[in-house]
């Protein structure tokens, strides 16, 4: 019976409402976003008249959550840094030279002369006088392994000695403790980096670790990354001072040679300190957790001889007093000298846990880099480039929502407008997850919002055509709808799982603007099936209860393929085998002849994006670069009807030089100014750089991403159906694949990683038609079981042949118009997109079924029947 229960109607109303309604402030951008940023300064820094009028603009009763724009449509830079941790070995082993040599040296009757014979970075080794004395060297050297330590067990130490020969040993950091300090140098980078891009005010920077030992680094609003590194590059100011007194008034009178600054941990508390440090931080040598003699959390520091000496003194005069631990003029801690330390090491007791006492000792260390950053990607992108990204995607967005919903209007009617406001309601659900998970929308996530647009139609599509297929048969329009949602929704779930399985491996191993558009992707799948299976059909239900029609989707729709079709898919089945056959040659023809033209993510290198006011010459900009006589350079004009022939743009990639890690800025500039020799008015509005270490990795996990995605579809397609099915997908999805490849080898597009982004979307787009298909085959397999396969499948496909093309249709109309509208960054990831739905297309009804038919099916699964495919193995000429 058709019905739906009051409780689900409600659920059903509420989640639409509260998408809507947090989806909303993206519509007021601008408005909300300043709001946003005037109640953040007024917690910061107090409230002043204008603060709080920026802050009213936006009423507090609304939520104010946004979806966080990337730099390719704010504006911006972005680096990726690796922390060099191997040279913090180095600096701990040449730290613990003077405590090694004074141990040994205080038994040279055992031990004779003590010499540093280091020549391994990373390692110390001592040299003695006498082997009669190396059992001995051996104890004592071990004697000064610290348990705790950075590494979090405790029982383990934090250095490995062992005898190298008669007179020499060696001291190495524990693989316990190489890890620990792994971990410990990257947060103290991350730490750093952090508050020195926070010192520069600017809106939403994104700091995070990125792997073992990298840090991604998004900054927007900078004019480039070399601001960025200029940045990062300044000293934190580190200092341990003596202790006035203390206060919660921030305007008390300090007195003469004092300052009064806040406390870090306790709000409202202030320190009276002295304004000369007794030591600086750039005396203090290491920093790490440890424990106390009561296995409690505490921190250990220790200093260089300076500092141990000032240090020393100063709590052997000042026992029972305070001082202050101050990282950029803010009191990290305040702890009391309980007795004289010497030999330069303390250590901080307190009510820590282990985690404050870890994050205490990399505030500690914050005061300078603890081992040099190597960039090794940089971008670029001008705001003007960025405002321009969103006009376009914005202008593409519209146009692809307003061919799809007059699409669907004109091809179901009512039903059809019922669709339309199920996929408002989709998008709204997108952007609503967007912004409740923080997500950052970039230009291909905005990719990802049009081409869910021209997918979020297919299960309406599927669940209208099973109705108005089952209205034929069944007893009234009641029966006809019910038995449309409940025979479409297995091909619906099947088909999306598969899609989602490949936007879940773009997450997983995908990186930035890849992963902005797996996102959108696999949140639009998720919205779409909600509102297909249930918006759409509330409104549907509602609609029959009150109009009680006698006929659905009776009327004279537009149709791209008339209802009833009996074609013979099969009568000319060699001809398509030998079609496909033929592509997929040309293909790997062309790929191992001229290969692919790989884009610098692939090669490494660097991209300056130019606007020109004048005409695009590209021999000249060819001419004037060649002449620095910097390798390969490679120029390319840029046309985008966005925004009309006069837009003069091109592309320059920069390949490393023989012996560089990446294009140094000096070649960058050096371009440059070359290139404004020919118009002294140029702009560059985008520069990217890529080195070889990453973009090798980037080879890699594409090759390993397009391998995991065919692989687990094979795997979920076998367990729903048989293995027969999985290998025909497979082998469609290949062939798909393949002649995506081949078409870029052909063409010499750019090939880049946002490429590999389609590659991957095809496949869960190839397979969505591929699975509707089987599912249809599956289900006709039990129902006509007099029929022989070739007859099932002809029937499977002419009876899903409606809804095959309509999707396309659709899914074509939102690209094309993204590719025409959406600018030139992202048309070669569209373009591949467009080619992969009409290969897919073509694979899902010849390719996919042939390899089945050639490989044949159980009738029975039952599990007693036996595979009968040989007999249906024959294709007519």
């Amino acid at each position: 019976m058709l019905k739906i229960d009051l409780w689900k109607r409600t659920a059903i109303w509420l989640v639409v409402a509260f998408g809507i309604l947090v989806a909303m402030p993206n519509g007021f951008y601008s408005k909300v976003e300043m709001s946003n940023d005037a109640e953040a300064s007024i917690v910061k820094s107090g409230t002043t008249p204008e603060l709080e009028a920026a802050a009213a603009d936006w009423p507090s009763f609304l939520p104010d959550n946004l979806v966080n724009l990337g730099l390719d449509l704010r504006g911006g830079a972005q680096l990726l840094a690796e922390v060099k941790v191997e040279q913090v070995y180095e600096q701990r082993m040449r730290g613990m030279w003077p405590e090694v040599r004074d141990v040994l040296a205080a038994q040279r009757d055992v031990v004779g002369f003590v010499t540093d014979v280091s020549i391994t970075s990373g390692e110390l080794r001592v040299r003695i006088s006498e082997p009669a004395g190396m059992d001995r060297a051996l104890e004592l050297a071990r004697g000064l392994a610290q348990q705790g330590g950075s590494v979090t067990s405790v029982g383990e130490t934090d250095i490995e000695v062992s005898a190298v020969s008669a007179t020499d040993l060696v001291i190495t950091l524990s693989q316990a403790e190489q890890v620990a300090t792994d971990d410990r140098t990257v947060r103290q980078a991350l730490e750093i980096v952090r508050r020195r891009i926070d010192e520069t005010g600017t809106r939403e920077p994104s700091i995070q670790r990125q792997g073992a030992n990298r840090i991604l680094i998004q900054v927007p609003g900078v004019g480039s990354a070399q601001e960025v590194k200029d940045i990062i590059g300044t000293t934190a100011q580190l200092g341990f001072h003596p202790v006035v007194g203390s206060t919660a008034d921030p305007d008390a009178r300090a007195g003469a040679g004092n300052m009064v600054i806040p406390s870090l941990d306790v709000e409202g508390q202030y320190y009276i300190v002295e304004r000369s440090p007794v030591v600086t931080g750039e005396e203090l040598v290491d920093s790490q957790p440890t424990f106390n003699e009561n296995n409690q959390p505490a921190v250990t520091f220790r200093f260089n001889p300076s500092g141990a000496r000032k240090f020393g003194d100063y709590t052997r005069d000042n026992i029972g007093s305070p001082f202050a631990i101050v990282l950029d003029n803010e009191v990290v801690s305040a702890p009391t000298i309980q007795s004289h330390i010497s030999g330069g090491l303390g250590i901080i007791t307190g009510q820590f846990t282990l985690e404050e006492t870890t994050n205490l000792a990399v505030l500690l260390r914050a005061g300078a880099l603890p081992a040099e950053l190597n960039f090794l990607q940089e971008q670029t992108v001008g705001p003007d480039l960025g405002q321009d990204s969103i006009n376009a995607g914005t202008i593409a967005c519209i146009v692809a929502f307003a061919l799809v919903l007059i699409y669907m209007v004109l091809s179901y009617g009512l039903l059809g407008v019922f669709a339309n406001v199920a996929l408002l309601v989709n998008v709204a659900l997108i952007f609503a997850m967007l912004s409740l998970i923080g997500g950052t929308l970039t230009l291909p996530g905005i990719a990802g919002i049009v081409l869910t647009i021209g997918m979020a139609v297919d299960a309406n599509v599927l669940i209208f055509e099973r109705i108005r297929e089952e209205s034929r048969t069944a007893k009234g329009p009641a029966r006809a709808i019910e038995l449309g949602y409940e025979k479409a929704l297995s091909a619906i779930i099947d088909a999306n799982i598969t899609t989602l399985i490949t936007a879940g491996i773009l997450f997983a191993m995908g990186a930035g603007p890849v992963r902005g558009f797996a996102i959108t992707l696999g949140l639009g799948i998720i919205t779409s099936v909600f509102t297909a299976i249930f918006v759409t059909r509330l409104l549907v239900v509602i609609w029959f209860e009150r109009k009680r029609p006698k006929k659905i989707l009776a009327g004279k729709y537009l149709r791209l393929v008339k209802s009833e079709t009996a074609f013979d898919f099969f009568k000319r089945g060699k001809i398509w085998l030998g079609l496909s056959g033929i592509m997929v040659v040309v293909a790997f023809i062309s790929f191992l002849a001229q290969g692919l033209n790989y884009g610098i993510d692939f090669k490494g290198g660097t991209t300056l994006r130019t606007d020109s006011t004048q005409v695009i010459d590209v021999g000249a900009y060819r001419d004037a670069v060649l002449v620095l006589d910097i390798g390969e350079v490679t120029v390319t004009e840029v046309f985008d009807p966005t925004f009309g022939p006069d837009q003069n743009v091109a592309t320059v990639a920069i390949s490393a030089q023989d012996g560089e890690e990446s294009v140094t800025n000096d070649t960058i500039s050096a371009v440059q100014d070359a290139l404004r020799t020919i118009d002294p008015d140029m702009t560059f509005p985008a520069v990217e750089s890529v080195g070889p270490t990453v973009s090798g990795e980037l080879i890699q996990s594409a090759i390993l991403a397009v391998v995991f995605a065919i692989g687990a579809v094979l795997i979920y397609i076998w367990m729903r159906f048989e293995w027969q099915f999985a290998l025909g997908a497979v082998v469609a999805l290949i062939h798909d694949v393949v002649l995506t490849i081949g078409i870029f080898s052909e063409l010499n597009i750019r090939f880049d990683l946002a490429i590999i982004a389609a590659l991957l979307t095809i496949v869960g787009y190839s397979l969505n038609d591929t699975v509707v298909v089987f599912d249809r085959v599956r289900e006709n397999l039990r129902k006509y079981k007099a029929k022989d396969l070739k007859e099932v499948l002809n029937l499977s496909i002419n009876e899903t042949l409606s809804r095959t093309f309509m999707t396309s249709f659709t899914t074509l109309l939102a690209l094309i118009s993204l590719y025409v509208l959406g600018g030139d960054v992202i048309r070669g990831f569209v373009f591949a997109m467009i080619w992969g739905v009409i290969v897919g297309t073509y694979s899902s009804i010849f390719v996919a079924s042939t390899t089945l038919l050639v490989l044949g099916v159980k009738r029975d699964w039952s599990g007693t029947a036996k595979n009968v495919g040989g007999q249906y193995s024959n294709i007519d000429a």
